[in-house]
């Protein structure tokens, strides 16, 4: 008979710290969890929480990767907590917060403040120049083809991982990012929207735009949903590159 095989225990290493605590100082904690089959990073945290310290903040609301909120540095990389399997790293495993967005304690993170600010920024909504909507008009046929690649584009959670790993940001504080060209270019390609290229070079038509990307592709690297960051700036050079020939 072979011998069972006994679980792992893993050793989750958790940068903790509460800015809001005076005295509290960024430091590291360690907790030790028996690994189960199938366990994510996301069962873990819990598993912690309720076994060994209920003090401890991460962020969830899904579970299932879709809302974006549980978004770490996981061993250096920027990932979804709730779609990391435990089984794909060593026994010792390093949790830090998300970089650049604010601290409330722990691994929880305010992201929505940034979020907020660049959609404001860049005015990501269907723009349409009538001066009175008709509610009761139906829309302009769209090609499934069409439909298919601005859907792809919208399945963007916001989760802040291609902003952590963008070393663009790291020294242009104002660069909108993979996040806020990929919702330019969702716009641009929906003919829902009026906005001509002028209007749209006239938000990205620079270094804190478009011409700013350094092209390292850390987002397109730790993108949960995989989407093609990469290829969609591209587009929008051309096209940003097309308008200010023709101006």
């Amino acid at each position: 008979m072979s011998e069972e095989i006994k679980p792992r225990i893993l050793k989750i290493n958790v940068l903790r710290f509460d800015p809001n605590d005076k005295n509290d100082f960024p430091h590291i904690e360690t907790f030790e969890v028996e690994e189960a089959d199938g366990m994510t990073l996301y069962i873990a945290l819990n598993e912690i929480r309720e076994h060994n310290d209920n003090s401890l903040m991460f962020d969830f609301v899904c579970r299932a990767g879709i809302c974006g909120s549980c978004s770490m540095l996981v061993d250096g990389r920027p990932t979804l907590a709730c779609r990391t399997l435990t089984s794909k790293l060593g026994e010792s495993i390093t949790l830090a917060p998300l970089p650049l967005f604010k601290l409330i304690k722990d691994l929880s993170i305010y992201s929505g403040e940034w979020m907020r600010g660049l959609n404001e920024r860049l005015e990501t909504w269907i723009h349409d120049k009538e001066e009175e909507l008709n509610f009761d008009k139906l829309e302009e046929r769209m090609e499934p083809e069409l439909a298919d690649e601005i859907y792809e584009l919208d399945r963007c959670v916001e989760c802040g991982c291609c902003v952590a790993g963008c070393g663009t940001i790291q020294m242009k504080p104002d660069f909108v990012g993979a996040v806020g060209l990929n919702k330019i270019a969702r716009y641009h390609l929906d003919p829902r929207d009026k906005r001509d290229d002028e209007e749209y070079y006239e938000l990205i038509g620079n270094e804190d735009g478009v011409f700013g990307c350094m092209t390292l592709l850390g987002c397109e690297d730790v993108c949960p949903k995989d989407l093609p960051l990469q290829s969609k700036i591209a587009y929008l050079r051309r096209m940003m590159i097309k308008t200010a020939l023709k101006n």
